[in-house]
This record gives C-alpha cells, structure tokens and sequence, in this order.
C-alpha cells in the first residue's frame, strides 16, 4: 500500500506518493517522521545529562531501548575532547577531521578572525567573551591546544583537564601556519583511544 498526500503547486493540488514516509508493517502503518521526531526528543534530553530512566519515562519508552539507540549511533567512548588553534590557514581541514573522530567541540581560526574576535569590542566584552569560552573548555576531559608555547601555558593554567598541545612556532605567532593533517590526526588517534 502506497499512502498519499496532497501538494499544493502553482497548478492547483496534486497527490504524491509518501511511500518514503510511511511503511505498513502488518496491520500497523509506521511514520518515519515521528520516529525520528522521537529520536531527536530522545537525544536532546540525554545531551542536557538526563538519565535514561528518567528520559523513558518522560517519553513512554522502555529504557532498555534508549541504551541500545546510544549503543547503535554511538562514535566512541570515553573522554570529551575539545580543540583549541589559532592561526591556522588550513583550519577548515582541522576542522573537517576533528569532527569526522567525533570531537566534542572545535574552535579553530585563522589570524583575520583571530584579531576580528579581539577588535570592536570594549574590554569588558572581550573578557566576558573569553572567559564564557573558557568556561565552556572546562568541561572537557582533553582539550588540544593549537598554537604557541605561550597558549600552552595559559590552557594549563585555567583548564582542568587534560591539555595535550601541537606547537605552530614561537610566540608571537603573526600569520597563518598550516597544520600538518596528518600529525593533526596521529595526535587524535592517540587521545581518541
């Protein structure tokens, strides 16, 4: 069985079939729609640190299922990891392979935005900036630092966790550096296991 829905276009109404959405499963017609709807609700709620048990029984769902949904999409187990680099030519790149191993949080810029998150702003906001940043790194068990040895410095200072750090040059550093990719993800390999 194939179930429609109606389009409207600049011709008038048209029907389309929703084969895509909808499956029949015996007696029982399935709406992707509303499984993913759930799913997303699912996921939202654990994110926010919401206890499985208290996730099923705020949805109607059986715990057991929201343990195996983790378990099927899960990326890896274990420590969250941050990134932190600047000033990187290549950070799309950095970008583009911390995301693919599943970092929790990437924060790379190259020197334009560098100064740009510095200028135009009162000191007041500026700090308030960083220091909401900062905060935000404090939650992550591994932070890799990007940059010059004076960064490393600071990142021991006012993190908790785990600073693992990739050298660019000596500070100061006044232009773009590129980051070899493939030391980028050997320094992942290692953290990530």
């Amino acid at each position: 069985m194939i179930l429609y829905t109606e389009l409207c276009t600049g011709q008038g109404k048209g029907l389309i079939p929703m084969s895509l959405e909808y499956f029949r499963v015996g007696d029982k017609v399935i709406s992707l729609r509303k499984i993913q709807e759930t799913l997303e609700k699912v996921f939202t709620l654990r994110s926010r640190g919401i206890s499985q048990q208290e996730v099923a029984a705020q949805l109607k769902l059986d715990r057991s299922l929201i343990s195996r949904l983790e378990a099927m999409g899960e990326l890896r187990k274990g420590k969250r990891v941050a990134v932190v680099g600047f000033p990187l030519k290549n950070k799309d790149e950095v970008r583009r392979a911390a995301e693919e191993r599943g970092v929790d949080f990437v924060w790379v810029m190259d020197d334009r935005e560098r100064w740009d998150l510095v200028q135009g702003k009162s000191a007041l906001d500026f700090f308030n900036d960083i220091m909401e940043r900062i905060t935000r790194l404090q939650a992550y068990e591994v932070v890799i630092v990007i940059g010059s040895p004076r960064w490393l410095k600071l990142a021991d200072a006012l993190l908790d966790g785990e600073v693992v750090f990739i050298e660019l040059g000596d500070s100061p550093i006044k232009q773009d550096c590129t980051l070899s990719l493939q030391r980028f993800e050997d320094v992942l390999q290692l953290v990530l296991e």
